[in-house]
């Protein structure tokens, strides 16, 4: 029976992904560290209200981030951030910390969702600091590794209004026949095939870096 805690439960493939692991016998408990309170109940669910800001201040949910497997599906919007500073805290620096007190309280497995084209030497401000976070989260040794996903457009219904994001959503599902090959990395993906995809990968435990992007993250995707 495994632990697992989900940070970031309450975005599109945070929810997915937590209802997956709700339904998965071998999980004892699902922790999630979240601002608010989640309208679930579950007794294998264990919820934590967290300051980001200050996460070490709640030993409870410090406690949790020591589960076996961590995930990380964190991540807003510039529009939703407001400024790049906010949007960095969330993509990058929140994090990076959590997983460096994950690592220190005893976590074996880290799976992080960053996105396609993700570059840290990147001019894109966006891809720059999904990059940086890849980058920095690499000098990370979990002992059980560590698995970046890196999707492209999501599909999936939102809490949050993104009227860009549903344009391009619309015209990824009627071209998605021509998204193939070296092109395949750009493929949109639901919400809950990257959720299968994570728990896929999670279930890898081993030294070492594994990157799901295209080809390798469909077929997480799909596997049984």
């Amino acid at each position: 029976m495994t632990r697992a805690t989900v940070l970031g439960a309450t975005g599109l493939v945070g929810s997915c992904l937590l209802e997956r692991l709700l339904r998965e016998p071998r999980y004892e408990e699902v922790h999630v560290l979240a601002r608010r309170a989640l309208p679930i109940a579950s007794e294998r669910l264990v919820s934590h209200i967290v300051d980001f800001e200050r996460p070490a201040a709640n030993e409870a949910a410090c406690a949790a981030l020591g589960a076996e497997q961590i995930f990380c599906c964190l991540g807003t919007t510039m529009k939703q951030a407001g400024s790049r500073a906010a949007f960095r805290k969330v993509d990058y620096e929140y994090p990076l910390a959590l997983a460096r007190i994950a690592l220190a309280r005893g976590a074996r497995k880290l799976v992080v969702v960053t996105a396609v084209g993700a570059d840290a030497a990147s001019p894109l401000f966006y891809n720059r600091t999904k990059g940086q976070l890849e980058r920095d989260l690499a000098e990370l040794a979990f002992p059980g590794g560590m698995t970046i996903a890196r999707p492209s457009i999501l599909l999936g219904e939102r809490t949050s209004s993104r009227p860009a994001e549903r344009v391009a959503a619309h015209l990824m599902r009627a071209t998605r026949t021509l998204f193939s090959g070296p092109l395949l990395r750009y493929r949109a993906i639901t919400g809950d095939a990257l959720a299968a995809a994570l728990i896929t990968a999670a279930a890898v435990d081993a030294p070492g870096l594994r990157v799901l992007e295209g080809a390798t993250l469909f077929a997480a995707a799909s596997s049984p």
